[in-house]
């Protein structure tokens, strides 16, 4: 937690709360239904919750901003992004219903109230969003063909609606398809070791 506090200073009494209750919520859950790995558990804050947050040092989400976060798991980034915007809609989707039956339970406590969650699949989504975000759910060509027609042509935010991507690793041939693609070092934004391989690509929707 004191990492979050380190890297998002300006936090609300509110906020400080809801991140604070994340570590209790999900070791409880976990022991119920494994959402995130048991050797990561112990480092929720880092390798979760931190990383999500990554997409925040990319963009300042605009109040009344549509997100889908698609492949959630969890929560993630879906969940410490939906905490870190209050005035910003979260769209939380995947496939297995036990994941996302642990996101509902968690934020119901957390009083989320800018966030849903439903067991669907992306690409029956008929719903028009300013920006898809995900954590590594899959390579970039196929991710790109279950979004790319859930974007909404105008924009609210400082950069043109698009994907946010959280995703390790050499990323050239992936994304060797979109020259267009912004790559960030999450090493940039924070200073754990966790992080150096760790990128956020940013693509907008007009290039995919």
């Amino acid at each position: 937690m004191n990492e979050i506090l380190k890297y998002f200073p300006d936090l609300t009494e509110i906020q400080v709360k809801q991140f604070s209750l994340l570590e209790e919520l999900y070791k409880n859950w976990n022991e119920k239904i494994n959402v995130i790995s048991r050797k990561d558990i112990d480092e929720l804050y880092t390798k979760h919750v931190l990383h999500s947050l990554a997409i925040a040092k990319i963009i300042h989400f605009k109040p009344g901003t549509q997100i889908l976060d698609v492949g959630t798991g969890g929560g993630f980034p879906g969940v410490p992004l939906a905490i870190l915007f209050p005035e910003s809609n979260f769209y939380l989707v995947d496939s297995i219903q036990k994941k996302i039956k642990v996101v509902t339970e968690i934020s119901e406590v957390l009083e989320l109230k800018n966030l849903k969650a439903r067991a669907v699949r992306a690409e029956t989504i008929s719903e028009k969003f300013d920006f898809v975000v995900s954590r590594a759910v899959t390579q970039m060509p196929k991710f790109i063909v279950w979004v790319k027609h859930k974007f909404k042509k105008e924009g609210l935010n400082s950069i043109p609606n698009g994907i946010l991507y959280l995703k390790g690793g050499d990323l050239s041939e992936e994304l060797k398809d979109f020259p267009r693609a912004g790559i960030y070092n999450i090493s940039d934004f924070f200073d754990n070791e966790f992080f150096e391989t760790k990128k956020a690509v940013y693509l907008s929707a007009k290039d995919i």
